[in-house]
């Protein structure tokens, strides 16, 4: 993990190639380094990049109300502090990326917006038509059977819009509306839907030099026994995090679990 983090590296430097037959690991600066056992933790690539226009407004001003799920800079806790709060009017997009990403299970916020808004409405705060929507690729909330199926019966009961199999392509400021760009997984339709304020947790992949290393199984997670974290292959490899194999909430929430 320290030659992923840019605030946590060691050797100013990151993994360029990994070669689990020779134990050796290649950095940017030229560095080579021999192991006789390696632990990789490396989480996913996670960044607001791989949707067009996020960047863009994750560096606009906060009242343009779209906040990024990323735990990145301290900045960003500042920035996300009254997420979901004081919405006013029209569409509150919660958006979670195609699985296996970081932070799924914990970046699901629109019961919790949801329960925000009915008191603004009690009060006259929010407009009535005020509503959340959650909108996501995959065809789950969470994806363990039982708490999906509680979490799609209580955005039921509390009129929260559920659109299912719809990845975020881009987002863009349009006169005085913003505007989601999104994409049907199975029929490739393309809507666009106004929103006011968006709640965004950018897709997240797996780094290249793990990919290209060939620790990886078919879905692109390194392939370890989820019992004991050893590589199924490489004896001497362990690995640990977001980035291994298996059906697992890959969140730090999973972790103190």
């Amino acid at each position: 993990k320290a030659m992923i983090d840019p605030w946590s590296r060691i050797e100013q430097a990151t993994i360029e190639k990994l070669d689990p037959n020779a134990n050796k690991l290649h950095l940017s600066n030229g560095k080579e380094f021999s192991y006789k056992a390696l632990v990789v933790g490396t989480g996913f690539d996670h960044s607001c990049e791989y949707i067009e226009g996020l960047s863009e407004f994750d560096q606009g001003q906060e009242n343009n109300g779209t906040y990024v799920h990323q735990l990145d800079q301290k900045e960003r806790i500042v920035r996300n502090y009254h997420n979901g709060n004081f919405h006013r009017g029209g569409s509150n997009i919660c958006y979670s990326p195609a699985a296996p990403y970081k932070g799924e299970g914990s970046d699901f916020y629109a019961l919790y917006f949801e329960s925000l808004l009915r008191q603004d409405k009690l009060m006259t705060a929010a407009a009535a038509g005020s509503r959340i929507e959650f909108w996501s690729p995959n065809k789950f909330i969470y994806n363990f059977p039982y708490a999906n199926e509680v979490a799609l019966e209580e955005c039921a009961k509390r009129g929260i819009e559920v659109n299912l199999g719809w990845e975020l392509m881009k987002v863009r400021q349009d006169a005085d509306t913003k505007v989601a760009t999104f994409k049907n997984v199975d029929s490739g339709e393309i809507h666009e839907q106004d929103f006011v304020q968006a709640n965004i947790n950018p897709p997240s992949r797996q780094h290249k030099f793990l990919l290209d290393s060939g620790i990886c199984d078919k879905e692109g997670q390194v392939d370890v026994n989820r019992y004991t974290l050893q590589h199924n292959r490489f004896e001497n490899i362990f690995a640990i995090g977001d980035c291994i194999s298996g059906q697992t909430t890959r969140t730090y929430t999973g972790a103190i679990h």
